[in-house]
């Protein structure tokens, strides 16, 4: 590509970077090109509503650029979009975040070579936005993969127990509620255990799925002649009138679902903490 040197208009101190600016536009423009279509993927009003922000920034970056590229050249540029492909929103958000971190360096190296003040405060504003897109997207990334953590029951339901047993951060959420059955999530801080508890109609069982526990259990509270270590992948079950209690062994927080037949909890139950727990029984 090149110019006559009276071509240039309002920043002919920019002439020498004609082909650098051209090269940010076309990252530019694919980049809204991916952004717009990743939109159209997401189904998270959250998700959508930050990637048609992140369009809108980028679109003014590639119309700042386009107007030095026009009145250097007194022409209208011709974008050629090398079409980015995914073929799940996950790696859309992936590609888009390299992306931000490709267009970043075209702009700090342009940013280096330009003698242009004007040019290079663009550039400067335009790298602090590409940083904060490429966190944007690896962060959108990473919670697109969570579940909504919420009683689904009784509507039919298939979830991955074990990213939500290892997600949830409460003592007990009920995850899904039936007429027969109840699903609850737990986790057991260091140290600490379920509580000594009976469920003299419930059959109950339990499933490990992160860090390792002491189970006990007996006849009555002052009888618990059965001891048992639980680790990663164990399960428990726990007869309808038998004591029992799960203490927590390990140096991380025990991750666990556990099974009522029939369920124990009212529906939607979330207790945050132990103690809000057994303030719920005390009611």
């Amino acid at each position: 590509m090149s110019y006559e040197l009276g071509m240039y208009g309002r920043y002919p101190s920019c002439a020498g970077d004609i082909e650098n600016i051209f090269s940010v536009m076309q990252r530019e423009a694919t980049a809204i090109d991916c952004y717009n279509r990743l939109a159209q993927y997401s189904s998270d009003l959250n998700h959508k509503n930050n990637i048609l922000q992140a369009l809108e920034d980028t679109k003014l970056h590639l119309s700042q650029l386009t107007e030095f590229y026009v009145n250097i050249t007194r022409r209208q540029p011709r974008h050629e979009i090398k079409r980015v492909t995914f073929n799940t929103y996950k790696e859309g958000l992936q590609k888009a975040q390299r992306i931000a971190e490709k267009t970043y360096e075209k702009y700090r190296n342009l940013y280096l070579l330009t003698q242009h003040s004007p040019l290079q405060y663009v550039c400067w504003r335009a790298c602090n936005s590409k940083v904060n897109l490429a966190h944007l997207f690896r962060t959108l990334s990473f919670t697109q993969d969570k579940i909504d953590l919420q009683d689904y029951g009784k509507d039919s339901f298939v979830v991955d127990i074990n990213k939500a047993a290892k997600q949830n951060n409460t003592f007990r959420t009920a995850l899904w509620t039936g007429d027969h059955l109840q699903v609850t999530l737990m986790r057991i801080n260091v140290g600490d255990d379920i509580g000594l508890e009976v469920h003299p109609a419930v059959d109950q069982f339990l499933r490990i799925e992160e860090g390792q526990g002491l189970v006990l259990m007996g006849d009555s509270r002052n009888q618990l002649n059965f001891k048992a270590k639980v680790y990663d992948d164990y399960a428990i079950m726990i007869p309808a009138g038998k004591w029992h209690n799960l203490i927590n062994t390990g140096d991380k927080p025990l991750k666990l679902y556990s099974i009522y037949a029939p369920p124990e909890h009212p529906f939607g139950t979330v207790h945050e903490t132990k103690n809000d727990a057994m303030e719920a029984e005390d009611k």
